[in-house]
Protein backbone atom coordinates (compact mmCIF):
# COMPACT_ATOMS: atom_id res chain seq x y z
CA UNK A 1 0.00 0.00 0.00
CA UNK A 2 0.91 3.26 -0.76
CA UNK A 3 2.22 6.31 1.62
CA UNK A 4 -0.27 8.89 1.65
CA UNK A 5 0.76 12.07 0.39
CA UNK A 6 3.07 10.50 -2.08
CA UNK A 7 2.23 9.61 -5.55
CA UNK A 8 2.99 5.59 -7.21
CA UNK A 9 6.07 6.08 -9.59
CA UNK A 10 5.66 3.51 -12.17
CA UNK A 11 7.27 2.20 -15.56
CA UNK A 12 10.66 4.92 -14.68
CA UNK A 13 13.73 3.82 -16.35
CA UNK A 14 16.43 1.92 -14.53
CA UNK A 15 19.85 4.20 -13.87
CA UNK A 16 22.04 4.36 -16.83
CA UNK A 17 25.11 4.26 -14.66
CA UNK A 18 26.87 1.03 -14.46
CA UNK A 19 28.57 1.48 -11.17
CA UNK A 20 25.48 2.29 -9.95
CA UNK A 21 23.55 -0.60 -7.94
CA UNK A 22 20.58 1.39 -6.81
CA UNK A 23 17.40 1.79 -8.56
CA UNK A 24 16.08 4.76 -7.08
CA UNK A 25 15.32 6.82 -9.74
CA UNK A 26 12.66 9.94 -9.56
CA UNK A 27 11.18 12.35 -11.89
CA UNK A 28 13.12 15.68 -12.46
CA UNK A 29 11.33 18.00 -14.70
CA UNK A 30 11.92 18.25 -18.64
CA UNK A 31 14.05 19.39 -20.92
CA UNK A 32 12.27 20.99 -24.45
CA UNK A 33 9.44 18.67 -24.09
CA UNK A 34 11.50 15.25 -23.19
CA UNK A 35 11.25 13.42 -19.57
CA UNK A 36 14.27 14.35 -17.19
CA UNK A 37 14.90 11.42 -14.39
CA UNK A 38 17.50 11.50 -11.58
CA UNK A 39 18.92 8.91 -9.30
CA UNK A 40 19.31 9.41 -6.22
CA UNK A 41 21.72 6.49 -5.21
CA UNK A 42 24.31 7.80 -7.42
CA UNK A 43 23.35 11.23 -8.03
CA UNK A 44 23.01 11.05 -12.07
CA UNK A 45 20.53 13.03 -14.21
CA UNK A 46 19.54 11.71 -17.32
CA UNK A 47 17.11 11.79 -20.29
CA UNK A 48 14.59 9.10 -21.10
CA UNK A 49 16.39 8.24 -24.58
CA UNK A 50 19.73 8.14 -23.24
CA UNK A 51 22.12 5.45 -24.53
CA UNK A 52 19.19 4.70 -26.61
CA UNK A 53 20.42 4.37 -30.84
CA UNK A 54 18.58 8.03 -31.79
CA UNK A 55 19.52 9.65 -28.27
CA UNK A 56 19.51 13.31 -28.27
CA UNK A 57 17.95 13.65 -32.17
CA UNK A 58 15.69 16.42 -32.32
CA UNK A 59 13.60 15.09 -35.37
CA UNK A 60 10.80 12.63 -34.06
CA UNK A 61 11.78 9.08 -33.56
CA UNK A 62 8.90 8.32 -36.43
CA UNK A 63 9.99 10.20 -39.15
CA UNK A 64 13.51 8.84 -38.48
CA UNK A 65 12.41 5.41 -37.99
CA UNK A 66 9.95 5.53 -41.43
CA UNK A 67 13.53 6.82 -43.15
CA UNK A 68 15.20 3.83 -42.38
CA UNK A 69 12.70 1.44 -43.17
CA UNK A 70 12.61 2.43 -46.52
CA UNK A 71 16.36 2.32 -46.89
CA UNK A 72 16.47 -1.03 -44.86
CA UNK A 73 13.40 -2.34 -47.98
CA UNK A 74 15.57 -1.51 -50.27
CA UNK A 75 14.81 2.05 -51.24
CA UNK A 76 17.84 4.10 -51.60
CA UNK A 77 18.96 7.37 -49.96
CA UNK A 78 17.98 9.47 -52.33
CA UNK A 79 14.04 7.79 -52.50
CA UNK A 80 14.06 8.19 -48.71
CA UNK A 81 14.93 12.11 -48.88
CA UNK A 82 12.06 12.17 -51.74
CA UNK A 83 9.59 10.73 -49.44
CA UNK A 84 10.65 12.02 -46.02
CA UNK A 85 11.94 15.68 -46.60
CA UNK A 86 15.13 15.21 -44.90
CA UNK A 87 18.45 15.67 -46.47
CA UNK A 88 19.71 11.94 -47.57
CA UNK A 89 22.89 13.57 -45.68
CA UNK A 90 20.80 13.41 -42.64
CA UNK A 91 19.51 10.25 -43.32
CA UNK A 92 22.76 8.64 -43.53
CA UNK A 93 23.82 9.68 -40.29
CA UNK A 94 20.68 8.10 -39.06
CA UNK A 95 21.61 4.72 -40.53
CA UNK A 96 25.11 5.03 -39.47
CA UNK A 97 23.86 5.22 -35.59
CA UNK A 98 21.60 2.78 -36.45
CA UNK A 99 24.06 0.48 -37.20
CA UNK A 100 26.11 0.94 -34.04
CA UNK A 101 22.90 0.13 -32.32
CA UNK A 102 21.78 -2.84 -34.78
CA UNK A 103 20.54 -5.10 -31.87
CA UNK A 104 18.72 -2.43 -29.89
CA UNK A 105 16.85 -1.25 -33.32
CA UNK A 106 16.26 -4.57 -34.10
CA UNK A 107 14.09 -4.90 -30.82
CA UNK A 108 12.05 -1.48 -31.71
CA UNK A 109 11.20 -1.88 -35.30
CA UNK A 110 9.48 -5.42 -34.06
CA UNK A 111 7.94 -3.66 -30.94
CA UNK A 112 7.08 -0.50 -33.15
CA UNK A 113 5.41 -2.38 -35.41
CA UNK A 114 4.09 -5.02 -33.70
CA UNK A 115 5.25 -8.19 -35.30
CA UNK A 116 3.88 -11.20 -33.89
CA UNK A 117 5.59 -14.19 -35.74
CA UNK A 118 8.93 -13.03 -36.78
CA UNK A 119 11.60 -14.30 -38.68
CA UNK A 120 15.18 -12.83 -38.16
CA UNK A 121 17.12 -12.57 -41.17
CA UNK A 122 20.49 -11.42 -40.68
CA UNK A 123 21.73 -9.16 -43.38
CA UNK A 124 24.39 -6.77 -44.03
CA UNK A 125 23.72 -2.66 -44.11
CA UNK A 126 26.36 -1.20 -46.12
CA UNK A 127 26.85 2.22 -43.68
CA UNK A 128 29.72 4.05 -44.53
CA UNK A 129 30.22 4.62 -47.99
CA UNK A 130 28.99 2.95 -51.27
CA UNK A 131 31.58 -0.08 -52.48
CA UNK A 132 31.77 1.66 -56.14
CA UNK A 133 33.44 4.72 -53.98
CA UNK A 134 35.63 3.34 -51.81
CA UNK A 135 39.24 4.38 -51.89
CA UNK A 136 42.46 2.69 -51.62
CA UNK A 137 43.12 5.36 -48.34
CA UNK A 138 39.45 3.98 -46.52
CA UNK A 139 40.30 1.85 -43.43
CA UNK A 140 40.09 -1.74 -43.89
CA UNK A 141 36.22 -2.21 -42.43
CA UNK A 142 34.49 1.00 -43.83
CA UNK A 143 32.08 0.09 -45.91
CA UNK A 144 29.91 -2.67 -43.92
CA UNK A 145 28.13 -3.25 -40.40
CA UNK A 146 26.60 -6.49 -39.70
CA UNK A 147 22.86 -5.35 -38.73
CA UNK A 148 19.50 -7.77 -38.42
CA UNK A 149 16.14 -7.15 -38.90
CA UNK A 150 12.86 -9.42 -38.76
CA UNK A 151 9.62 -9.21 -41.05
CA UNK A 152 6.34 -11.52 -40.65
CA UNK A 153 6.26 -14.29 -42.83
CA UNK A 154 3.10 -13.70 -44.48
CA UNK A 155 3.89 -10.29 -44.97
CA UNK A 156 6.63 -8.22 -47.47
CA UNK A 157 9.36 -9.67 -48.30
CA UNK A 158 12.73 -9.75 -46.07
CA UNK A 159 15.14 -6.91 -47.06
CA UNK A 160 18.48 -7.45 -48.69
CA UNK A 161 21.11 -4.93 -48.70
CA UNK A 162 22.81 -5.13 -52.15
Amino acid sequence: MKEPGRKEEANLPPCPNPNCAGSHVVRNGSHRGRQRYHCRTCKTSFGETQGRPMDALKTPAKEVAQALLIVMRGGSLRAAEEITGHKYETISVWLKRAATHAEALRQVLARDLHLSQVEIDEFWSFVHKKRGQLVSLTRQNAGDAWSKTGTVASSWPAPVAR
